[in-house]
């Protein structure tokens, strides 16, 4: 198994124990996949909750650019949203984690198909 096939088993994981729900395997392989390089980064690879910049940086390079969303209000409570139940506590907010839960949260699975 491989360094990104570790990564993925750790990511889905994560969303059965942390986030409490079944991840789809094909999804959430893409997902990581889009994320590039950043997963093998031990500060890229996860979002750092806390810091208002790192929440706009997710806001205007995933949700905007990638997913072709409308910027607005309901972009920053979705990103809460998924901070919340990913958990506030939760040291470790691993980036390919949350950005699964935003595909799925916005239904733009297909921009992985």
């Amino acid at each position: 198994m491989g360094k990104r096939d570790e990564l993925i088993a750790k990511y889905a994981d994560d969303l059965k124990t942390k986030c409490g729900m079944t991840p789809d395997m094909n999804l959430l392989t893409k997902v990581t996949i889009g994320c590039g390089p950043a997963i093998y980064n031990a500060d890229a690879s996860t979002v750092a909750a806390g810091q208002d910049s790192e929440l706009e940086t997710v806001k205007d390079n995933f949700l905007v650019k990638k997913l072709g969303l409308a910027d607005g209000p309901q972009l920053m409570d979705a990103i809460n949203a998924v901070i919340n139940t990913y958990g506030r506590s939760e040291r470790n907010k691993y980036r390919a984690v949350v950005y699964y839960m935003l595909v799925k949260h916005f239904g733009k699975e297909s921009v992985y198909s």
